[in-house]
């Protein structure tokens, strides 16, 4: 095979989907209900990732996070060899590239792989893993017919990392693919309700970042990752209050964003605690660099329009996040629910603060059912 990016494109078969993060490892497995696109929830784990195995977002203590893998299939009694799992999308370099139609697919691969593909990777072409899916046919502005390519790369060194880990946790890698294909995967239901002309905003806040992506036709068209995430946010309301910072940001769950107008967050006079008032700062952050994103890719984009802002990840639930950015940004907003997107069946209620999270996990299982 000739990339790491294992099975990226195509359907895979019986086994588990393997979250890894900086702070937790979600393991999911799903079993499909009768003829419609239902879904029974089989297996939800979660566990934490102790300090030191990752900094920065980057894996530092590889046999460890292997160990911890192993140790919670075995205390769980999962069975399950194969397993999809996916790397960070700020680990990876998704572009959309245009080809001559008429091209057959032998043509098509040695074209992407070996010609077009080193225009776009700022590596050199042997250090990258690669995959492509053929998407649309269009006509250009000299009316030459053409066929758009999906065209993902991840450094090899990344890519080997994530794989050499599940093979010690004693797994075989089925899938091996970017976590924002896995969510997209889980909310693509939701996604069909877009036309061609509206694009929409994946804002997935997970530990030490948020990875944005704008989204058209179901198909990711740009991706930025913003270096704040629920850390930070907590990390700001902690020192506002004089308490230590800690890597659990289960605090953050309970908290409820106040409804308060835009001038008062620049101007300070919000009216409320200082905690809140720290988290808010960190929030108006995140939404000012949302806008600078949200701004780039339409000045580049034509007829396009937003039509709406998704909120995933651990701080995507975070009570009334999504008014706060729908009055920040003056963008309908809505935080994504997993489990009603899949008509999910499960034997425990999950919360709606904690459903946003599970976007990724959950389209991991979906390559394993």
């Amino acid at each position: 095979m000739f990339s790491s990016l294992k099975n990226l494109f195509s359907k895979s078969g019986q086994g588990i989907g393997l979250e890894i993060a900086p702070e937790r490892i979600n393991i999911v497995q799903l079993q499909k209900k009768g003829k419609g696109q239902t879904y029974k929830l089989n297996t939800f784990i979660t566990e934490e990732v102790p300090e030191g195995i990752f900094e920065e977002g980057q894996i530092i203590d590889s046999p460890a996070l292997a160990e911890l893998i192993m140790d919670t299939l075995q205390e769980h009694k999962i069975t399950a060899k194969k397993v999809a799992t996916a790397v960070p999308m700020r680990e990876s370099i998704i572009r959309i590239i245009p080809i001559p139609a008429e091209l057959d697919d032998q043509e098509l691969r040695e074209m992407v792989l070996n010609h077009e593909a080193g225009l776009y990777l700022p590596y050199p072409r042997e250090e990258v893993d690669l995959d492509y899916q053929k998407l649309g046919f269009f006509e250009d502005e000299d009316g030459i017919e053409k066929v758009q390519v999906l065209l993902v790369a991840t450094r090899k060194e990344v890519t080997d990392t994530y794989i050499e880990i599940v093979q010690q946790a004693g797994l075989d890698v089925d899938v091996l693919e970017i976590n924002s294909f896995s969510l997209i995967r889980t909310i693509r239901e939701q996604l069909r309700q877009f036309g061609p002309q509206e694009a929409t905003v994946l804002v997935d806040i997970e530990f030490e970042s948020t990875e944005i992506a704008i989204i058209v036709d179901g198909v990711p068209q740009f991706s930025r990752t913003v270096p704040i995430g629920t850390f930070q946010l907590q990390s700001a309301l902690s020192r506002a209050m004089n308490l230590p910072t800690k890597r659990d940001t289960e605090m953050l769950q309970g908290m409820t964003i106040p409804n308060t107008p835009v001038d008062g967050l620049r101007t300070g006079a919000t009216g409320i605690n200082p905690g809140m008032a720290a988290l808010l700062r960190v929030l108006g952050e995140l939404a000012d660099e949302l806008r600078r994103s949200i701004d780039f890719y339409l000045n580049q984009s034509g007829d396009l329009e937003v039509a709406q802002l998704l909120l995933a990840g651990p701080g995507g639930g975070i009570g009334q996040l999504d008014e706060f950015f729908t009055n920040r940004l003056s963008l309908p907003t809505e935080q994504i629910d997993p489990v009603s997107a899949l008509s999910l069946e499960t034997e425990d209620e999950i919360p709606a603060v904690v459903r946003p999270s599970l976007g990724i996990a959950l389209g991991l299982g979906l390559r394993e059912i």
